[in-house]
C-alpha cells in the first residue's frame, strides 16, 4: 500500500452531514405547483370541487324540500278529510238533536200553536175573510164573518152563519154589509139553511180569492187541532184555536172558543183548508153547549145552500 504525505499528515474529520427539510415544506413542495400552469389547474379543480359540493347540496336541499312539501301535502288531505268527516258528523248530529227535539215538542206543539203558526194562517187566509154586520130582529147589531167559496169575473159567493143574517131572511128585511179593512160593501142574502146554521152571500166583487176545502183523506180526527178565523182584526183578521172532541154524523164537536165575531167564519186545519163554518148557535142534540161547540161539515153546504156537482162549487143553490 502506498502512503502519500497528505495521507500521512491529514488527520480525519467529522463525517459530512446534511441538514434536513422541515416536514411542512416537504408537503407543500410535494403538493403545490411551482408554475403558473399547476397553479391554474389548483384554481379549476378547487372551483369544478365547490360547484360539484354546491349542486350536491343544492340537490340534498331540493329532496329535502320536496319531502317537507309531500308531507304538508299529505297532512292537508289528512286534515281536509277529517275536518270534513267532522263537519259531516257535527251536522248528522246536528239532524239528530233537532230530530229528537222536534219528536219531544209534537205533545207540546198540540197544545198550543206558535205564533208563526198563527200568523201564517191570517196571512193566508185573511183576503177570503170577510167581516159582516147588520141588525137583528129587535134592531140590535148582529155580527160575525163569512168567507170566499167560489168567485167569477162578474160576483163572488160567500159563506156565513144564518144566525147573523136571521132578520134579513123576512121581507122587509135589514140590509147586510161585509167590511175588509174599514170599506163595506153591500151584499145581497141569496139562499140559507137554518138547520145547519148556514146562508150563501152574494157580493158583487169578481174575482176574490177562495178558500179550499179540506180533503176527506186523510180524515179529521179526535184530537186534532183546528182554528176558528174571524174577519175582524187589526192585522186583517183575528185567529183563535182548539181540539176537535168528537166526530159523528152530527158534525164536529170542538173547543175552540166562537166569539160572536167569529161566527160564520171558517173552521181550518193547520193547512188553511176549511173544515166546517163555525157556529154559536148549531146545536144538533138539541140542547144548548157552554165550552164545547158544534159545527156542520163543510160538505153539509152543498145539501142546500151550494151546488158542489163532482164535489167542485159551481154556484148557488136554490134561492129560497
Amino acid at each position: 500500500m502506498v502512503t502519500t504525505e497528505a495521507t500521512k499528515t491529514a488527520p480525519p474529520g467529522p463525517p459530512t452531514s446534511v441538514a434536513p427539510i422541515p416536514a411542512r415544506a416537504a408537503w407543500r413542495a410535494r403538493i403545490m405547483p411551482r408554475s403558473i400552469l399547476g397553479m391554474s389547474a389548483l384554481i379549476l379543480s378547487a372551483a369544478v370541487g365547490a360547484a360539484f359540493s354546491g349542486t350536491v347540496l343544492y340537490a340534498y336541499y331540493e329532496y329535502r324540500l320536496n319531502l317537507v312539501d309531500h308531507r304538508v301535502a299529505a297532512f292537508e288531505a289528512r286534515f281536509k278529510q277529517n275536518f270534513d268527516n267532522a263537519i259531516g258528523t257535527i251536522h248528522s248530529e246536528r239532524d239528530s238533536a233537532k230530530a229528537d227535539i222536534q219528536k219531544e215538542l209534537v205533545p207540546l206543539q198540540r197544545l198550543q200553536a206558535g205564533g208563526d203558526i198563527l200568523q201564517t194562517l191570517i196571512k193566508q187566509t185573511e183576503p177570503s175573510v170577510w167581516f159582516v154586520h147588520t141588525v137583528d130582529e129587535a134592531g140590535q147589531p148582529s155580527v160575525g164573518s163569512a168567507f170566499v167559496v167560489a168567485s167569477d169575473n162578474n160576483q163572488s159567493l160567500l159563506l156565513t152563519s144564518y144566525t147573523t143574517v136571521r132578520a134579513a131572511t123576512h121581507k122587509p128585511g135589514p140590509d147586510v154589509f161585509v167590511r175588509k179593512g174599514d170599506q163595506d160593501t153591500s151584499a145581497t142574502l141569496y139562499t140559507w139553511d137554518e138547520q145547519k146554521d148556514l146562508a150563501l152571500l152574494l157580493l158583487t166583487r169578481p174575482n176574490l180569492p177562495k178558500l179550499s176545502f179540506a180533503p176527506t183523506s186523510p180524515p179529521l180526527k179526535v184530537g186534532d187541532r183546528i182554528f176558528a178565523m174571524s174577519g175582524l182584526g187589526g192585522s186583517g183578521g183575528a185567529v183563535s184555536q182548539g181540539f176537535v172532541a168528537d166526530i159523528s154524523g152530527a158534525g164536529i164537536q170542538h173547543d175552540v172558543p166562537i166569539g160572536s165575531s167569529f161566527q160564520g167564519g171558517p173552521l181550518l186545519n193547520s193547512k188553511g183548508e176549511v173544515l166546517a163554518a163555525a157556529s154559536r148557535s148549531y146545536a144538533p142534540l138539541n140542547f144548548a153547549t157552554d165550552a164545547v161547540f158544534f159545527a156542520a161539515p163543510i160538505r153539509d153546504a152543498c145539501n142546500k145552500v151550494l151546488r158542489c156537482p163532482s164535489g167542485t162549487i159551481s154556484g148557488a143553490g136554490e134561492r129560497r
